[in-house]
């Protein structure tokens, strides 16, 4: 089945965040073509008039009105929340790097989020920002099982896009999100790439709406000696699994020195924050 495209108009691509560590987000799509079976931003279809099923379309996203760089001044921005910005349509309409360009001289911080290596397309650009973020989504080194939970780039070409962007001196963030228990091999995901890697980031596997039968469908069908301890943190509650792998990644990072945000209580972040608003 061929994906769906549709042009849409929006007034401004920058957006008030939500996110706990962001002011303003840019999507330049709305969805993805990454398909990821666990994505969040699955909410984003009731929004958008698409009867197709999740991944099989997308929607790109067209604004005549300039960023205001002034709104920016020392604020943080995300590209992007309900999309990746390099996904395989970016290559196609290039929307990404119109935007960067107009960011390259803001006074603000950037973070790209991506699991794409096309990102390596705008390294030049890139290099020329001064405030910048790049996180390369891994959340295994199997790329059966990444394949199996996404379409973006192999986890060989994430590694490779997160050396290079370092070698050039870029801040690179290893995104270890999300953490399924038992299967993401964290100890081994940070120890083959501590050298190329200026941060980590954590977060946990959450399962809500639609997609929450369908992953524990996935696992009692591919690890079904998982089936019982997936069943207690997700069916009973049971946080134990999680406060015991928060202090492990922690104290592991602690002791080789590593940048870290364990953001396994993310949606708690998002309530305070919208408390405090």
């Amino acid at each position: 089945m061929d994906i769906i495209e549709q042009k849409i108009n929006t007034k401004d691509y920058l957006t008030k965040s939500n996110l706990p560590a962001s002011d303003y987000v840019i999507n330049p799509y709305v969805v993805c073509t990454h398909a990821c079976k666990y994505c969040y931003a699955r909410f984003m279809k009731r929004f958008t008039g698409h009867k197709e099923e999740w991944g099989k379309f997308i929607d790109i996203k067209q604004c005549e009105k300039p960023i205001n760089l002034k709104r920016l001044k020392g604020k943080s921005v995300f590209m992007s929340s309900v999309t990746d910005c390099y996904n395989s349509y970016e290559e196609k309409y290039g929307i990404t790097r119109k935007i960067l360009e107009q960011l390259v001289n803001a006074d603000c911080q950037l973070t790209i989020s991506t699991k794409s290596m096309l990102i390596l397309r705008d390294i030049e650009l890139l290099k020329r920002m001064s405030n910048l973020k790049v996180a390369f989504s891994i959340n295994t080194l199997d790329d059966n099982f990444r394949a199996d939970m996404d379409k973006g780039s192999s986890i060989k070409d994430r590694l490779h896009a997160i050396e290079k962007l370092h070698n050039v001196g870029i801040h690179t963030v290893l995104f270890m999100s999300p953490i399924f228990p038992y299967i993401t091999e964290w100890k081994d995901i940070i120890d083959s790439t501590k050298e190329n890697v200026c941060e980590y980031w954590f977060e946990n596997l959450n399962l809500r709406g639609a997609y929450k039968s369908s992953i524990l469908s996935y696992i009692n069908t591919h690890y079904p000696d998982l089936k019982e301890k997936y069943e207690a943190i997700y069916l009973n509650k049971d946080s134990a699994y999680w406060n015991t792998l928060a202090d492990l990644l922690n104290t592991y990072c602690d002791e080789l020195g590593l940048n870290y945000v364990n953001y396994f209580y993310h949606e708690k972040l998002v309530k305070e924050k919208l408390n405090n608003q």
